[in-house]
């Protein structure tokens, strides 16, 4: 066997979506923050990304995160998220694999019952603190970077279906978000294909109506993301709803998706439906919950902004190692449109 390249993976899940994480073999990625480290990736070492999530090793579903040097002193470690068709500058579910495999594996040192940690994220330091059990993580909780609406309320043209509502909000990507009863769906797993391609039709309608511009770093993204959002309810006192994310290129996120809970805890306070330290419970739809709170209120420039924090449970599911051999005519795999949408 020979290989030019081989890198270490910590294979995990949170909610069901597959988070990988890459604890080694990547080289030196230069950049002076993370952010610039992600943009390294994007620019210069995409043939990683590629390798990793397009077939035959990956898969549409999988997301995949490189662990790098943190930038700043108060973090521990950095990490770079790659997705299907993007780097996104924060996830939620994303983040809480890459706890579980630093800490499981040994990368940083697990104290129970309690292990508190900073990571550096593209978007900035994500404060974290894990619940540790006989050296499992059994919970996950971080505080994400600010979240704000950019809009509520805006009317956009749907193909189809006419003349809609939706909302615009920062959770750590950029989310349109509609009704789902008002398109018509219930959010249940029969839907899921009819849910991607109305979301994928959504989030390109939204991103050519509705352009947005993040305050702070204009080079954060724009709107890629779609939710639809099922209404709230009272469970035993505690807010709860259901949640179908659109990734693209247009697949479900099969967690209750960190960074889209984010963006709608800032959506329910602009509209006053939730308060300080209230929990909300977000539900995906196959049935995985996130449990999370507004920790504080700020601003974002000039956006009313809230501090969210989100709880779940990630867990590794395999250790390996991916090689490529240097006559592998796919040394940055396919992607065919039976299952990779576009």
């Amino acid at each position: 066997m020979r290989w030019s390249r081989v890198v270490n993976v910590v294979k995990c899940h949170v909610g069901g979506e597959i988070n990988n994480v890459v604890t080694g073999g990547i080289g030196d990625i230069p950049g002076a923050t993370v952010f610039d480290k992600m943009c390294y990736f994007r620019d210069h070492r995409d043939n990683l990304r590629q390798l990793l999530l397009h077939e035959p090793r990956g898969a549409v579903t999988h997301c995949v995160n490189f662990i790098v040097p943190a930038t700043h002193p108060d973090a521990q470690l950095g990490y770079v998220i790659a997705e299907s068709a993007e780097y996104p500058v924060m996830s939620g579910s994303n983040t809480m694999c890459v706890a579980t495999a630093l800490l499981e594996t040994g990368m940083i040192e697990m104290v129970e019952p309690v292990t508190d940690l900073v990571l550096e994220s593209p978007a900035g330091l994500i404060k974290i603190r894990c619940s540790c059990e006989n050296g499992k993580v059994t919970g996950v909780e971080f505080e994400n970077q600010p979240a704000f609406a950019y809009h509520l309320d805006v009317p956009l043209e749907l193909p189809g279906y006419g003349t809609i509502t939706v909302d615009v909000a920062w959770g750590g990507m950029a989310y349109v978000l509609a009704d789902a009863r008002q398109l018509g769906l219930r959010l249940t797993p029969d839907e899921a294909r009819d849910i991607c391609d109305l979301g994928q039709v959504l989030k390109t309608a939204a991103a050519e109506e509705i352009p947005v511009v993040h305050p702070e770093n204009p080079g954060f993204a724009g709107i890629t993301q779609t939710e639809f959002m099922g209404p709230l309810s009272r469970v035993e006192g505690v807010l709860t709803a259901r949640n179908a994310v659109v990734v693209s290129p247009g697949r479900l996120d099969r967690s209750p998706c960190g960074t889209g809970t984010s963006a709608r805890l800032a959506v329910l306070s602009a509209r006053n439906q939730i308060a300080i330290g209230e929990q909300f419970v977000h539900e995906s739809i196959i049935g995985s919950r996130f449990t999370s709170s507004i920790v504080r209120r700020t601003t974002v420039g000039d956006y009313q902004a809230i501090v969210p924090r989100v709880t779940g449970q990630a867990y590794i599911t395999e250790l390996s190692q991916v090689g490529l051999d240097p006559a592998d005519p796919f040394p940055t795999g396919y992607t065919l449109s039976d299952t990779w949408p576009n």
